[in-house]
């Protein structure tokens, strides 16, 4: 349509989302949307390539999951183990905010960052008010904790899943890959945490750890069999993240099917009628904002893949390096890292893959293995460079700002971008050691 040339006009349509998505002045999942209608709307793709594009897998995890926390934290469970933690160490503000953020982090590759910080904010708030404390350094201890944690499973952070469904890596094969380094740099941001807060924890006086003390853990359980159901599912379906990859069962069926056993075994006594209600409610819990971000954004880049825009791309970078893998695994890893700090990472990812599929033409289709952790590495890293890097900085950003303690774009990007760097040069190496 209008007699342009489809590399311009999709390259245009790319451009306006990503300029748009950055001032924040229009939902990402209704600009994600209107970007992959004028995909189709001005010929770029037909509906059929627009549906081709869409990655099945990615959206059935990420419902699958949403719905199984949504279920789980009305039991109580991370509301206990916040409270638990929190006397474990005696209720030292110091010993509270490297439990909290170990616990994120933890939680952050076992479920999903977003959803995480999202039953971790609520918690701090409670303690740090109990405190009588900034929640500030608990925040971007959080957030720089979930993306850390995230990192090291392919359900940990979004870039994962859709790395992982795209290049049809396992829930193993993160494990395996990222783990350990996530491992290390979570080491060294405790560490750190620790010797930027502990002058100024320690004045806190001991009358509001006493407080603290006096929470009942065991009260939050608000429903134990529902934790009993709930934990087995949880079992369950990480076992077939696990183990199903072999017998091509993929991560997406996975979560359907343990959100499904989930709501019969919690739900399914309960009459029709009360029961539609319940799981009403239940599915209004899913982030359908992220879930339509991520349908239109899958869309868009079906689009300039399709033109040749991302094929134009991976030939720029083969040339800059050289064609040499370790240099092009370094190039991919930083400039990834950097712009995740900046955009939002999702986006970045999506549109990083098909330019690194490209590359298989080169170095041949089982050599590019080194290339998906330097992205995932990149992009999961590189969120914590600012409040714009990850959907989890925002999240946590919105808890703040509802708490009248707002976290400041500058203030956090101080604290924030020199230990992402940090952590990319750690990672950095890890690379060059583990793969080359």
């Amino acid at each position: 349509m209008l007699g342009v040339d489809p590399l311009w006009l999709a390259t245009g349509i790319l451009v306006l989302v990503y300029a748009v998505l950055i001032t924040e002045k229009v939902n990402r999942a209704v600009l994600a949307m209107l970007g992959a209608s004028l995909m189709v709307l001005f010929g770029i793709i037909n509906q059929a390539q627009a549906v081709a594009g869409v990655d099945a897998n990615t959206l059935a995890l990420l419902i699958g999951m949403m719905v199984i926390v949504a279920i789980t934290s009305r039991c109580g469970l991370f509301q206990f183990v916040a409270i638990k933690a929190a006397k474990t160490v005696k209720a030292d503000p110091t010993g509270i905010l490297i439990m909290l953020t170990l616990i994120t982090a933890i939680f952050s590759a076992l479920l999903d960052n977003v959803t995480t910080v999202l039953l971790i904010a609520p918690i701090t708030l409670l303690i740090t008010e109990a405190l009588e404390t900034k929640v500030f350094p608990f925040f971007v201890a959080e957030i720089l904790a979930s993306n850390v944690g995230g990192t090291a499973t392919l359900i940990g952070d979004p870039p994962n899943i859709i790395i992982g469904s795209a290049a049809g890596l396992s829930f193993n094969d993160f494990l395996f890959n990222l783990a350990p380094i996530a491992a290390v740099c979570l080491v060294v941001l405790t560490g750190i945490i620790y010797l930027m807060n502990r002058k100024a924890l320690r004045s806190i006086p001991k009358s509001a750890s006493e407080r603290i003390m006096g929470f009942d853990a065991s009260g939050a359980i608000q429903d134990k069999v529902l934790m009993y159901k709930s934990l087995f599912v949880l079992a369950l379906v990480l076992a077939g993240f696990t183990m199903g990859h072999g017998y091509g069962i993929q991560p997406g069926t996975a979560a359907l099917a343990g959100a499904a056993l989930l709501m019969l075994l919690a739900y399914g006594h309960q009459k029709p009628d009360a029961q539609s209600e319940t799981l009403h409610h239940v599915f209004g819990e899913v982030e359908w904002v992220t879930i339509f971000f991520f349908g239109g954004l899958f869309v868009i880049v079906a689009g300039v893949e399709h033109v040749g825009l991302l094929e134009m791309f991976a030939e720029a970078v083969l040339d800059f390096t050289e064609g040499d893998l370790m240099w092009t695994a370094f190039l991919i890893f930083w400039a990834s890292g950097i712009l995740s700090a900046i955009l939002d990472n999702i986006p970045f990812v999506a549109t990083m893959i098909p330019m690194i599929e490209s590359t298989a033409h080169t170095f041949g289709p089982d050599k590019i293995e080194p290339l998906w952790w330097s992205l995932a590495l990149g992009a999961c890293l590189g969120g914590n460079g600012t409040l714009l890097g990850a959907s989890a900085n925002l999240t946590v950003a919105a808890f703040a700002e509802k708490a009248k303690q707002p976290i400041g774009f500058i203030a956090f990007t101080k604290i924030a971008f020199p230990i992402m760097i940090l952590t990319l040069i750690i990672a950095n190496v890890y690379i060059w050691l583990r793969y080359f």
